[in-house]
């Protein structure tokens, strides 16, 4: 919220925050800033991410809807630059990017890395403008893509890919601004980040199925990646180095390339852990729901129940 206030915009506009079940709420944090700020702050009974997000829209009284995780940082000219852009090239739905703070920890930068990396994920999230998909940390969409779509679906995970696609069937225009950046704090520790990962796997195959022709080769990477490595283990121990040579200097390469970014020993040995838990991760979650949903034939909610409310 301290971000918001901030916005060296002169813009007006209502933040509208959501209060989705929790039992600890955010209360006396929110009254610190109702006389700054036009804000608005809504209890409601817990029905995830989508569908909170829909609420919001719901209650919302402008035209575009700008959506944010709670564990963003805007940068002080994120509304004066998103007014920019928007002038110069109207668009129904819009994504931004995501980068890391200063004030975050080692391992929040070494995930962030991992994350966005040309080296680990080809840059798909921050820089693909062919197959952009929206990402609820950073994302806008307009009041008639609202009303058309009816918003987002209710899913834990993947709602916002969901989204993205059904955008796209209908014929509205979807842009990703590369220039337009949130800093995100993503996840505290690799136990989380692996959970989340491997849960952001077991979707994708669910979210393939879904939407028709949506499937691609790259989504495989992460399984063929893990099964490489687990050979390339099994072959050193036969004195065979040749494979486990490629993956040390890929990760070399890794840890080099984010020591460049961030002159950091600490997080540069973090990011090649952080690149490893995230392709173990959802390489496995990916191959788990992809064997249950084609070699099972089991449906989309007894694949990965726990993603459908």
């Amino acid at each position: 919220m301290t971000s918001v206030l901030r916005q060296n915009s002169k813009l007006n506009f209502e933040v509208l925050i959501i209060e989705d079940g929790s039992t600890k709420t955010a209360e006396k944090t929110i009254a610190k800033f109702q006389d700054k700020i036009y804000l608005r702050y809504f209890k409601k009974k817990n029905t995830g991410p989508g569908d909170s997000r829909n609420y919001g829209m719901q209650k919302a009284s402008g035209d575009y809807f700008i959506i944010l995780d709670s564990d963003v940082i805007l940068p002080k000219d994120y509304f004066f630059n998103l007014k920019s852009l928007l002038k110069q090239e109207p668009v129904d739905a819009f994504g931004g990017v995501d980068d890391a703070h200063p004030s975050f920890t080692d391992i929040q930068k070494a995930i962030n890395y991992a994350m966005t990396s040309f080296f680990t994920t080809g840059g798909l999230r921050n820089t693909d403008k062919n197959n952009f998909q929206l990402r609820s940390f950073n994302m806008g969409i307009s009041k008639e893509v609202f009303d058309k779509t009816k918003g987002f679906s209710k899913q834990r995970y993947g709602e916002d890919i969901d989204l993205s696609n059904r955008i796209k069937q209908l014929g509205y225009q979807l842009k990703i601004f590369p220039s337009l950046k949130v800093f995100h704090k993503r996840r505290a520790n690799f136990d989380q980040f692996f959970k989340q990962v491997f849960n952001f796997g077991r979707a994708r195959p669910i979210l393939n199925k879904m939407h028709s022709g949506t499937s691609k080769i790259t989504y495989w990477f992460p399984t063929i990646f893990t099964f490489g490595l687990v050979l390339a283990i099994i072959l050193l121990l036969l004195k065979n180095y040749w494979l486990f040579i490629m993956y040390v200097l890929y990760f070399m390469l890794i840890a080099i390339d984010a020591f460049i970014k961030y002159k950091s020993i600490s997080v540069s040995l973090y990011t090649v852990y952080a690149t490893l838990v995230q392709f173990i991760a959802y390489g496995i979650g990916f191959f788990r729901s992809w064997v249950r949903l084609h070699l099972q034939h089991k449906s989309i909610k007894e694949t990965f129940p726990q993603m459908f409310f």
